[in-house]
């Protein structure tokens, strides 16, 4: 993301204009410039905490990904071993359910 921001905070801050009998003034420019750096030290502030999120995002994704895969898995091996679907089964069947929803955010 950063390398598509061509200016820095501080690189807008340091820039120099040249003064001409007919530009700008530079006091309105100075301010104008002020705000502009603000703007772009929250933006860098928002992108950071967002890409750190969506880095916890993934992986506690990976987590819960795991643990449906090892929940199947001791589902299969239960049922293979006895033919009985008793309420540890339907446990586990709910909470695999309940997993799903939130790793892949069905929300039926």
């Amino acid at each position: 993301m950063e390398e598509k921001i061509v200016l820095s905070p501080s690189e807008i801050y340091e820039k120099e204009f040249k003064v001409d009998a007919r530009g700008y003034r530079p006091q309105e420019v100075d301010n104008y410039l002020d705000i502009i750096i603000r703007d772009y030290t929250e933006f860098m502030t928002i992108i950071r905490g967002q890409e750190k999120e969506i880095h916890e995002l993934m992986e506690n994704n990976t987590k819960l990904k795991a643990e449906i895969r090892k929940l199947r898995n001791a589902l299969d091996a239960q049922e293979s071993t006895s033919g009985n679907t008793g309420v540890n089964n339907i446990d586990l069947l709910r909470r695999i359910s309940q997993l799903e929803k939130i790793v892949f955010g069905k929300n039926e």
